[in-house]
């Protein structure tokens, strides 16, 4: 098995596990490695340093576990990388709202005009809907979403 250091072209890295070399430079040709912060497949392998393993090494010694109470304290540790941080964010969002897909549009019109409750909802707008919704006085913002968090992980 090997893993690589990845990094795409927006400067997001990441840890990608192949069966070999050669199983990477073919999914890579393929398209099918793509950043899990932005989705991007522009990728290039970094320059690692070999994990060698040895039978009479050490086991490195492990960082103290924080109190229960200091982990309450943060909901984010700050220790986490930005990617890692974004990631959470994004699953915040997923958990928080609705997915109201290709009905986005109408959905946000319909709570603005008073029509239908307001709630948390996602879905898809081209640039010009949500340009038109941004005219109307509807707050929209744009969040791409990685295609890792659209499945469930196993």
């Amino acid at each position: 098995m090997k893993v690589l250091d990845l990094r795409c072209t927006h400067g997001h890295g990441f840890e990608g596990w192949f069966a070999s070399s050669e199983d990477f430079d073919t999914q890579l040709a393929s398209g099918l490695v793509e950043c899990p912060v932005c989705g991007a497949t522009a990728i290039v392998k970094l320059l690692s340093a070999p994990r060698l393993n040895l039978g009479n090494a050490k086991a490195p010694k492990e960082a103290p576990v924080p109190a229960p109470a200091a982990q309450a304290a943060s909901s984010v540790p700050a220790e986490l990388s930005p990617e890692a941080r974004w990631m959470r964010a994004v699953r915040e969002v997923l958990s928080k709202t609705e997915d109201v897909g290709e009905r986005f549009v109408d959905e946000a019109r319909k709570m603005h005009y008073g029509e239908t409750p307001e709630r948390g909802i996602r879905g898809h707008a081209t640039p010009e809907q949500a340009e038109a919704l941004l005219d109307e006085g509807i707050p929209v913002m744009a969040l791409p979403i990685p295609a890792a968090l659209k499945e469930t992980l196993q």
